[in-house]
């Protein structure tokens, strides 16, 4: 069954092609789909285009699939195109005449504009809840291992003493800012698409204010055309908020894998959380690190895969549109992944002291010198080119107490701050709304 159909079958091979793996891509939005429609109709009872009796019985037959969707029991058969067609023709075989009426005052381009945002919504919410746990475990690291000393490097050079603590509060605080992202992203995604059809609006008097109210959106995209012309371009702001983060957690793993090897020896995972090799007995390789950062920098790569499908496109709508499923769906598990078993792996690093003892680190204390000196009104400039010259003649002796007090250093990491800014992004999203609003319509 197809939506469009005529009485004109479509020629196997060209209906092969064009469906391609939108069946398989669909059922993530079968959910959001019945969402969709539990507000649509409503709307339609509210405005006229539907009797009482039929909203009735809709509403109870599409809170019956919802539960099917939600225990992933809905497929899509052979046969339909997609999951509206599928959803539509159940409808309409338990219903009758109400099934066929639930498609008045939209399309399918205004009815997947709503599904993607929909489960994009609840995508972003997902990643952020999971970030914020992975936060705090960051942040419980950095607490553990506040006065742990460790090298801090530029050009991979030694440069100046960091610690422990600082080191896994900076990734705390760097996904902080993946998720000041996020919220912007949610906010464009949270604007209601439903009632702009084909993207050119509808001469039923339906009322689209009600439907954002019903399904929590924020507002709705009040222009139709601006409304068609967010597929495909909100995916991509989606993805970019996506990729940013997998930056941070690529960052990170690289870091891992650095000071995990003998060269380094910073650090250590459990050995069940390693992997060996098949000649050398001694391995114990951090995999889960490097396969982090492999799937993070492919993630890294979803902005232009999108832009290249879209950057070409006038306004309107276009099948090209349905290749981004592919490629976006799949990336938010993948990204979840990352998240977890980041959060996972770094709960169990164990961490090495007294790295600083090492005399190939005794250089790094050299800045720390030359503030002593500054401390005691030698000009900073001659502090500097004494402090070089006793480490030309080998002459250079540091005094390894560190006494950092400012806002951010080794001794004031601001461990609060940065939870409180954490909790303020994410009580910014408000997803309490959304959740309230999805669960009076579909219970």
């Amino acid at each position: 069954m197809k939506l469009w159909e005529k009485g004109i079958s479509t020629n196997d091979a060209i209906e092969k092609f064009t469906i391609g793996n939108d069946r398989e891509m669909d059922l993530f939005l079968a959910s959001y789909d019945i969402i969709g429609s539990l507000a649509h109709v409503k709307m339609l009872e509210s405005v006229g285009l539907l009797e009482k009796t039929d909203l009735s019985k809709l509403e109870n037959e599409l809170k019956e699939l919802y539960r099917l969707a939600e225990d992933k029991k809905i497929k899509i058969e052979k046969g339909f195109e997609d999951i509206h067609s599928q959803i539509e023709f159940q409808l309409t075989k338990k219903l009758g005449e109400a099934g066929k009426k639930i498609h008045s005052g939209r399309s399918r381009n205004d009815q997947i504009l709503l599904d993607l945002k929909l489960f994009m919504r609840d995508a972003i919410r997902t990643i952020v809840y999971k970030s914020d746990l992975l936060i705090d475990i960051l942040l419980e690291k950095s607490s553990a291992y506040k006065d742990t000393l460790m090298p801090g490097y530029t050009h991979l050079q030694i440069a100046m003493p960091s610690s422990f603590g600082l080191w896994f509060s900076a990734y705390a605080e760097s996904l902080t800012d993946d998720l000041i992202l996020f919220h912007s992203v949610y906010r464009i995604v949270n604007q209601n698409p439903l009632g702009s059809a084909a993207g050119y609006g509808s001469s039923f008097p339906i009322n689209r204010t009600m439907t954002t109210e019903l399904l929590g959106f924020d507002t709705l995209n009040y222009n139709v055309i601006n409304a068609q012309m967010g597929r495909g371009k909100t995916e991509k702001i989606v993805s970019f908020a996506m990729a940013n983060l997998a930056a941070t957690l690529s960052k990170l793993a690289f870091d891992v894998c650095l000071f995990m090897s003998q060269n380094f020896g910073f650090m250590s995972l459990p050995t069940e959380l390693t992997t060996g090799s098949s000649i050398m007995p001694h391995k114990k390789n951090p995999d889960v690190f490097e396969l982090i950062r492999a799937r993070c920098n492919k993630i890294q790569g979803l902005p232009q895969q999108i832009t290249n499908i879209i950057n070409n496109l006038p306004s309107g709508y276009f099948r090209d549109f349905q290749i981004i499923k592919e490629i976006l769906f799949p990336a938010f598990d993948e990204l979840n992944d990352c998240i977890d078993i980041s959060a996972f792996a770094i709960d169990n690093i164990t961490v090495y002291r007294n790295i600083l003892d090492d005399p190939k680190y005794d250089y790094i204390f050299s800045v720390e010198e030359v503030n002593k000196l500054v401390l005691k009104g030698v000009p900073f400039r001659d502090a500097y080119k004494k402090v070089a010259k006793l480490i030309e003649k080998g002459e250079f002796r540091p005094d390894k107490s560190i006494h950092h007090t400012h806002e951010g250093s080794i001794g004031n990491l601001c461990l609060d701050k940065i939870v409180e800014k954490k909790n303020q992004i994410i009580n910014e999203f408000n997803f309490e709304k959304v959740e309230i609003a999805i669960k009076k319509l579909t219970s």
